[in-house]
């Protein structure tokens, strides 16, 4: 069977976007592109997530999107137009101020009037020069097969300047029959709605400008036996560089020398510094409190935890939640809706009430107000705010799915081993052969496995003489096996033990004892014989109970699934006042687990960091990841805590149920809102002027009632 080539993502800023339909089309386009598996545009973010064969250039893209009627600015620079933009409304506004004097002289007495001749010079170039941008946009989505916001508002401005138009042409020029003001004011409103929304989106994505602010510019390095200031960007894998009291680390990398106490703050939530020492690692955008360190760069550049953790608050951004792929899918037919109901409303009042004057402006009403900007704002924005808001806590949301799957959680399963504990365990004792530790650990180097790093730690601190071990195996889930000497040196659990019929009686007696003591076992076994054990323990995280009693609080019921022994496993669980307890369990084992607490339609939360519990995150319906594990954890996990700290968990869960009732509220808001005003203006009881403002309206207030969220999510979080 022909294996894929795994999907690369391409991810780029969008220019020109005035709704969800041009969200909907923009995808349409990149998806048809040859090489793209798949494409998510978000309005809000205005950035489309393009996931690729590898075989597609950004330019190619680039050149999608043009073509599609829509560009791709650099990140950080000012969009092209939005100078432009800024000038064209002042003088829309310079141009409607008169035309609404006079509309509201001529209703209280007449004391200030326009004729219909300078009406026209004042709406002509906010028609034709301030409005140009709609024609541009509705045309290219009409060529696109779609119609958009910008053929509601060309529609409706157009015909009521057309209208009145003709009657100045005609010498029937009137106040009654005169809606220049109309077609001015909606365009007016329309660009302060948007110049709105940018600002509103802004301050959404203040977080990701936050993040990237973090690294410095420039890097003091060493090279040559001398230091040299460079680029952040240029600092390399293996690189030394000195970083000074109150200077921000500009690399990931791990400390040379020197100790002080950085500030993570921004990157982890954790508000007090971090004592870091020799042998530490550190995150670049930390703050170096005090001292001077020498770091040695692990990663650097776009492969760094502060450009990862950006890449998936974007990608979250992004992504669609299911439901927001159902108000796409009704923005795609909203507009030809529309278009019919503006007709039913001509038609009807020309028909039926011998009325065709007051039939355009109901027409006219109808396209103006029903514009599907709030709609496909509703859900988008309340996900960039409360993705934002988790990312500055500590906790990242990697996709949209797993944020509104994570706001219904009834049950969160945990790995045991350093999920529930520290994932630092020490040797408490060593039993049988004289040889036993020295060959577990000659076996075990290489390995990142925490009981590897404790039983190698020990070795060294009992100044063991390691010898080199070949031909290791790792038998996942099991243990490892290799040989040293030329005798083959297996170790693992009892099940490998047995499982390779290695009997155990010899050291029964001194098993129990540790196993009732709640440590861990890892028997050795030499040339097919079983010759002695060493006990561990795992000390229990210190804040996982009182993260157990919030999640408790917040109905949601707590298991473990683990594969260490069942009296390990009940240590831990006294402690934690756990009752569901299901261990000895395989990693294949522990997908079947998270299928058996979804049972009865629950909705099950995965928690681990290691590559064992990779199968379990991906079958839970949310997999939540500790960013200190492995990357195999992460990669699946919907959700990732930054600095591996359990106690963000209720937060993640108050953030995600608050999102969701943000959305619905927009929802509701956006659908009411259509509901209620459509029909009244195709009664004639709405000036076009009026639906124009309310239709800005109606969009900022979708904005800023999702920004108000960010406030929520903290004072949910202060009163758990």
């Amino acid at each position: 069977m022909a294996v894929s080539p795994p999907l690369s993502h391409i991810s780029l800023p969008i220019a020109g976007m005035t709704c969800a339909a041009c969200a909907t089309r923009l995808e349409r386009v990149l998806r048809k592109v040859n090489g793209v598996a798949e494409a998510s545009v978000s309005l809000a973010a205005e950035r489309a997530d393009v996931a690729t064969d590898g075989g597609v250039s950004r330019e190619i893209l680039v050149e999608a999107i043009s073509k599609a009627g829509f560009s791709v600015p650099e990140d950080g620079d000012e969009r092209p137009d939005d100078r432009l933009h800024q000038i064209q409304f002042g003088v829309a506004v310079v141009c409607s101020l008169p035309l609404v004097l006079s509309m509201l002289a001529d209703m209280t007495g007449g004391w200030f009037s326009l004729g219909p001749w300078v009406q026209l010079a004042l709406t002509t170039p906010v028609q034709f020069w301030v409005g140009w941008r709609f024609y541009k946009g509705a045309w290219a989505s009409l060529c696109g097969g779609m119609g958009n916001m910008d053929v509601l508002v060309a529609l409706g401005t157009t015909a009521a300047y057309g209208l009145s138009l003709w009657h100045v042409l005609d010498g029937t020029a009137h106040h009654g029959n005169l809606y220049f003001e109309g077609a001015a004011v909606v365009i007016t409103l329309v660009l302060l709605g948007k110049m709105a929304e940018e600002r509103a989106r802004s301050s959404a994505a203040a977080a990701i400008r936050a993040l990237m602010k973090l690294r410095p510019d420039t890097a003091r390095v060493e090279r040559d036996g001398g230091l040299v200031d460079l680029p952040a960007a240029v600092v390399r894998v293996g690189d030394v560089v000195q970083i000074r009291a109150g200077e921000r680390v500009p690399a990931d990398g791990v400390i040379r020398s020197g100790a002080s106490a950085l500030d993570e703050s921004l990157l982890t939530g954790e508000s007090l510094p971090v004592e870091r020492s020799v042998g530490d690692s550190v995150v670049a955008g930390s703050v170096n409190g005090d001292g001077l360190l020498r770091v040695e760069a692990t990663q650097a550049g776009a492969e760094g935890t502060l450009f990862r953790i950006v890449r998936l608050v974007e990608q979250a951004q992004t992504a669609k939640a299911p439901i927001q792929r159902l108000v796409d899918r009704i923005s795609a037919v909203f507009v030809p809706a529309v278009v019919g109901l503006a007709l039913v409303a001509l038609l009807g009042w020309g028909l039926l009430g011998q009325d065709w004057g007051q039939g355009a402006v109901a027409a006219i009403a109808v396209l103006v107000i029903a514009c599907p900007c709030a709609l496909g704002l509703a859900t988008p924005t309340a996900i960039m705010v409360g993705s934002s808001t988790a990312a500055t806590l500590g906790v990242l949301v990697r996709d949209a799915v797993a944020l509104e799957q994570a706001s219904g959680i009834n049950v969160m399963a945990f790995d045991k081993t350093g999920t529930l504990t520290m994932g630092e365990p020490s040797v408490m004792a060593v039993h049988g052969h004289p040889d036993v530790l020295a060959m577990a650990a000659a076996v075990q180097q290489g390995s990142t496995h925490p009981l590897a790093r404790a039983i190698i730690a020990r070795a060294q601190a009992d100044a063991v003489v390691l010898q080199q071990a070949e031909e290791v195996t790792s038998l996942t889930g099991r243990g490892i096996r290799g040989v040293v000497n030329g005798q083959t040196v297996m170790l693992g659990s009892s099940r490998l033990m047995d499982e390779q019929a290695l009997g155990r009686t010899g050291f029964a007696a001194e098993a129990t004892k540790e196993e009732e003591a709640g440590h861990s076992l890892v028997w050795v076994a030499r040339d097919g014989q079983v010759v002695g054990f060493i006990a561990l323990n795992d000390p229990v995280r210190p804040q996982a109970k009182a993260t157990l009693e919030k999640l408790g609080r917040l109905g949601i019921e707590s298991a473990m699934i683990t594969g260490d022994t069942p009296q390990a496993a009940l240590r831990v669980a006294r402690a934690l006042g756990l009752a569901d307890v299901r261990a000895g369990v395989l990693p294949e084992g522990k997908a079947e687990a998270v299928a058996d607490l979804r049972q009865n339609g629950k909705t099950v939360a995965m928690v681990g960091d290691g590559v064992n519990d990779a199968p379990a995150l991906a079958a839970a319906d949310v997999g939540i990841a500790l960013g200190t594990g492995t990357d195999a954890a992460m990669t699946v996990a919907g959700l990732v805590l930054v600095a591996g700290d359990i106690a963000k968990l209720p937060a993640a869960v108050v953030m995600a149920r608050l999102t969701r009732r943000k959305i619905r509220q927009n929802l509701f808001w956006a659908f009411a809102y259509n509901v209620v005003a459509l029909p009244v203006a195709m009664l004639g009881l709405l000036n076009p002027m009026v639906a124009g403002a309310a239709m800005a309206f109606s969009s900022v207030s979708v904005v800023v009632n999702a920004l108000l969220l960010r406030r929520s999510i903290r004072r949910g979080i202060t009163s758990l």
